[in-house]
């Protein structure tokens, strides 16, 4: 099994990954000021970028009104193609795929990261919990200039010298905001039915296909990640992911990259067998037409195998490769037992974490193991 996930893998587009582990995009909260990638950041993916076969960077804002995070970096404008040539430099260089992950925040934006703290979204619904801003719907003309700015920013990822973008549609940002009937509740032709509500996210993944054929002058990746359920009710639940899928798996995509706390949960609702898990729904669903990327919660070598099984053909790790950026290697030189599974509270400047992000994990009891 260890040999299987050592082995090599060909996307749609004919590009050849090394093995079937890829860093997972993770906020590091790490940028300068100005929305530039900093030194601590290019250094953290490139420790990471030796052992897997790609690294999906953290998420980066197309438009101003987009950013999600402090310390978040920018693609919103071409004086910040030479910050993102250095990361993807970084990443490259020690052998991975450099993918970009493009993103708008919508209602989960700060107001006070965005100019004139004018957050937007679908809808006027705030996001659940408490505090959280109510957000102004976007204008049709506004949706139609934020598709263009996804189109941009792959035009930027392109002259960067990235492998790939991966459209972030998952985590309730506003790719997903649109989609889920909770954050959408427009009654123009992005929103209402199932179909309407899939008309941004599917632009968007248009508009970015259309940008690589135009701009890219070799194979250049395009992924797309989801969330399969909310919470909320109304909500999306699982048959309505499962019908979105079931669209995107026929799109001119590369691979789809399912976002999941543990690999192994199951479906709140709306599919007959709940006992099944989210990930052999999704498998049974795509039926082979496109690749899944599966997450959540492999530590060992012993969970990836495990995930492994369930017929997936990629795994990305997130916190895993924090907590051991050398976890392939060890795969590789058969020294599975000595991957750490625990976070070393004295080993920052050996793991190569810039401080910031760092101090939220440190700071998050439970969100790594040995942290408590």
């Amino acid at each position: 099994m260890t040999n299987d996930l050592l082995s090599s893998y060909t996307l749609p587009n004919g590009v050849t990954l090394k093995n079937r582990i890829i860093m997972a995009p993770m906020t590091n909260f790490s940028s300068n000021d100005d929305g530039t990638v900093s030194e601590a950041e290019v250094n953290y993916y490139s420790r990471r970028s030796h052992g897997v076969s790609m690294v999906i960077t953290a998420c980066t804002y197309v438009t101003p009104d987009g950013k999600g995070f402090p310390g978040e970096f920018g693609a919103d404008n071409d004086a910040m193609i030479p910050s993102l040539k250095k990361l993807a430099d970084g990443i490259k260089k020690q052998g991975a795929k450099a993918i970009l992950q493009i993103f708008h925040g919508g209602r989960m934006c700060p107001a006070d990261l965005v100019p004139n703290e004018d957050v937007v979204s679908a809808s006027n619904i705030p996001a659940s919990g408490e505090g959280n801003p109510v957000p102004r719907p976007l204008t049709e003309n506004e949706i139609e200039e934020i598709i263009h700015a996804f189109g941009e920013t792959t035009r930027r990822a392109i002259e960067a010298g990235f492998d790939g973008v991966e459209i972030h549609g998952a985590n309730g940002y506003l790719i997903q905001q649109f989609f889920s009937p909770h954050s959408n509740r427009r009654e123009d032709r992005f929103g209402g039915s199932l179909e309407k509500r899939m008309t941004f996210p599917l632009a968007v993944v248009e508009k970015v296909t259309e940008t690589v054929k135009k701009h890219a002058t070799v194979p250049f990746i395009v992924g797309y990640r989801f969330s399969p359920e909310e919470a909320e009710t109304p909500g999306i639940t699982m048959d309505e992911t499962l019908q979105l899928v079931n669209t995107l798996a026929d799109k001119e995509l590369d691979y789809l990259h399912v976002s999941l706390n543990d690999y192994n949960s199951k479906p709140r609702r709306g599919v007959g067998d709940l006992d099944k898990s989210r990930l052999e729904y999704l498998l049974e669903m795509i039926n082979n037409r496109i690749p899944l990327i599966g997450v959540g919660s492999i530590y060992s070598a012993e969970d990836a195998e495990k995930a492994f099984a369930t017929g997936v053909p990629l795994l990305a790790l997130g916190r895993e490769l924090i907590m051991d950026p050398d976890w392939v290697e060890k795969l590789e030189a058969g020294k599975e037992e000595e991957i750490i599974t625990e976070l070393n509270t004295n080993r920052q400047q050996e793991l190569v974490i810039p401080d910031p992000l760092w101090n939220i994990i440190t700071n998050t009891p439970g969100w790594f193991p040995g942290i408590d």
